[in-house]
């Protein structure tokens, strides 16, 4: 798996601009507001889910976004979600609790989990993630992250979280 000085040589090879941030540790959405307002563009949480047929999900929103996740399957396709097991988000995408990012879809080249983006982010001019720690924060251009999700095989699942609707799909392989 991959470690943020990897993703940070991902993004050099890839020519993808980004700048990141150092910062104490910050696990929750709701911590580190003082770090989030010095830090510009769209902010976010991650959660890392499985639904009850075993697939896997990683769903990016603005920190700020709604997400009911007892409606959320209609919308997406899925079985009844759940969050999935640390060991298994370990496994799958090489981050712990708390470290939960769309830039860990960089240690899932086999891509067993499904990406859901949230509207908001997807057309913010810049999001920010934390690169595979929890510790800094790496803000993208809209057209680097987008750069990003190329270079790693994914086309995400957009949803307006407020309308309860997918707005974009993934192009067919």
């Amino acid at each position: 798996m991959l470690v943020r000085a990897d993703l940070e040589a991902f993004f050099a090879r890839h020519g993808i601009a980004h700048d990141t941030v150092e910062h104490p540790a910050v696990f929750r959405v709701g911590e580190g507001e003082a770090i989030k307002a010095a830090i510009p563009g769209a902010h976010t949480k991650n959660l890392f889910l499985k639904d009850a047929k075993g697939q896997l999900w990683l769903i990016s929103a603005a920190d700020v976004t709604a997400i009911d996740l007892k409606r959320l399957p209609a919308v997406i396709g899925s079985a009844r979600l759940s969050f999935g097991a640390p060991a298994l988000m370990a496994d799958s995408l090489g981050v712990t609790p708390g470290s939960v990012t769309a830039l860990a879809l960089v240690n899932d080249p086999g891509h067993r989990v499904r990406f859901v983006l949230d509207e908001v982010l997807a057309r913010a001019d810049r999001v920010n993630f934390h690169p595979l720690a929890n510790t800094a924060t790496t803000g993208l251009s809209r057209a680097g992250f987008a750069g990003f999700l190329a270079a790693v095989g994914v086309s995400p699942l957009v949803v307006d979280f407020a309308a309860m609707m997918v707005v974009e799909s993934p192009a067919p392989c």
